[in-house]
């Protein structure tokens, strides 16, 4: 038999894998920002409307909204869906528990959706204008009115005379992320951070984030991705597009520390204000509240497609050729090929990025129009 040279060898080996995991779980590749679209009329009203956060199975959209039919200048509001095929729903007040007669805002639920974090202004029981509540529920089971519990206020070392607002949360229950303009900071609003050991333990000391992350500008209405390795924020900082504009910024693993932040660039940022990001669940697109022209109020909730880049020699289609290049880096920590669980990778180069560039096999790069 004749023996098979080194190049057949890597093919067949890269035939055993794909038919070992192909047809798995879903999951995203590499990206890039595809061309913003509005969510249209179901969701944005002729108010404003921003994003807030998902629910981890991706099936609750919460938002804030200034439309009709709330409790006071500002609600939180929640879109649902039966499977993440589907189309949203029309948004539902959380009720007169969680909102008041004043603004509620920028909210975040927690991994296993039991705990909602959100922003309140003048709220009884408060220590600042602006302070960070949050309310519990004993299950998931999609019912607004009246389900969430009494809010409670995260207490003095968390909130403070000044606005603290915007809460993101890591889904290891570890670390808060605000928005505050206490001192101490680097502009009028920066990024802080709280720690604690356990999810049993209260919040610790909260730190600012530095030169690194804030600006002399206003830093802030931040969102973590669900492996807590991606960041995205609104900044008035010079180098963007606009008023407002959405940059980035990463670290390799949860204990790393987060590098300096990146625009997010013109396909995405306008001339206008880009403003709240929010990242899906499954990382499959980046949400945000915008004031550009074509949407149905002042602000309104856009989404920004996450292409895949899964052709890695660039010759214009995804084949054998980016099998071969990635069973070449097997085990590294190639950045290339490193493209899945989540878009950005999970630091190496195994059956997870091989789901993604199978789920891609024979596509055009860019996608044929």
């Amino acid at each position: 038999m004749k023996w098979l040279n080194d190049y057949e060898l890597r093919l067949m080996f890269v035939g055993v894998v794909v038919a070992m995991v192909v047809g798995g779980g879903s999951t995203k590749a590499d990206f890039t920002f595809g061309e913003p679209v509005n969510l249209g009329p179901t969701i944005n009203s002729s108010f404003d409307d921003f994003p807030n956060c998902f629910s981890a199975d991706g099936l609750e959209m919460y938002l804030d909204s200034k439309r009709s039919g709330g409790y006071g200048y500002s609600d939180i509001w929640v879109s649902k869906r039966p499977t993440t095929n589907e189309d949203w729903s029309t948004p539902e007040n959380l009720g007169s528990l969680v909102n008041t007669g004043d603004s509620d805002f920028a909210s975040y639920i927690s991994a296993d959706g039991l705990e909602l974090y959100f922003t309140s202004y003048k709220r009884s029981g408060g220590y600042g204008e602006y302070d960070i509540w949050m309310a519990t529920r004993q299950k998931t089971e999609r019912n607004p009115e009246g389900y969430w519990g009494e809010p409670q206020n995260l207490g003095p070392l968390i909130n403070s005379e000044f606005h603290d607002t915007g809460p993101s949360i890591c889904s290891d229950e570890l670390e808060l992320y605000f928005t505050s303009t206490r001192p101490g900071g680097c502009g009028g609003d920066d990024l802080w951070l709280s720690r604690r050991a356990t999810e049993n333990d209260p919040w610790g000391e909260p730190i600012n984030l530095g030169l690194t992350i804030n600006s002399s500008y206003y830093d802030g209405a931040l969102s973590l991705s669900v492996d807590g390795r991606m960041m995205f924020f609104t900044s008035r900082r010079p180098g963007g597009s606009g008023d407002d504009d959405l940059w980035v910024t990463t670290r390799s693993t949860t204990s790393d520390l987060w590098g300096p932040p990146l625009n997010l660039g013109p396909v995405v940022n306008s001339s206008y204000s880009d403003f709240v990001p929010c990242i899906s669940s499954d990382g499959h697109a980046l949400l945000f509240g915008s004031n550009r022209p074509d949407g149905f109020g002042a602000f309104d909730i856009w989404q920004a497609p996450i292409i895949p880049i899964v052709d890695f020699n660039g010759d214009g289609i995804v084949d054998s050729a980016d099998m071969i290049i990635m069973v070449d880096h097997w085990g590294t920590d190639n950045s290339l090929c490193d493209i899945g669980p989540m878009p950005w990778g999970d630091g190496v180069v195994d059956v997870q990025d091989l789901i993604v560039l199978a789920e891609h096999l024979f596509e055009e790069f860019p996608p044929a129009q």
